[in-house]
């Protein structure tokens, strides 16, 4: 697992996740299959790089909700502290801290000059 306040996994919204999953598996080499572990929902889909041990993220359908996008998500301690530092130093907070049914909390935020990225931070530690 990366450290803290280091990019540790990107994701990739996309209407058509076939074509997508095809563009980048012919560009990179990149697998992408479905990982019960990491996403109960099958349209959530893990992308794991050419090497194997590289970075990894996800691929999900936007189902036309919205625009396409790629995104870089890093790791931080703290969500929601972060995205009250991010609103302080100029940046917005795109909607409410989310948490997936494994834990993971999450939120979009944009940069001041409207880039698109997400802070996450692990499930807690199990005894």
């Amino acid at each position: 697992m990366p450290g803290m306040n280091t990019i540790g996994w990107f994701e990739i919204g996309t209407d058509d996740p076939a074509t997508a999953e095809r563009f980048y598996g012919d560009l990179f080499g990149w697998a992408v299959t479905h990982d019960p572990a990491v996403s109960a929902d099958p349209a959530y889909r893990l992308v794991t790089t050419a090497d194997g041990e590289g970075m990894r993220g996800g691929l999900v359908t936007t189902d036309g909700a919205g625009a396409g996008y790629a995104v870089f998500c890093v790791r931080v301690e703290d969500v929601e502290a972060t995205c009250r530092r991010a609103e302080v130093a100029g940046g917005t907070v795109r909607g409410p801290v989310q948490v997936t049914p494994a834990g993971v909390r999450f939120a979009h935020l944009t940069d001041p000059t409207g880039n698109r990225f997400e802070v996450f931070s692990p499930p807690p530690a199990r005894p």
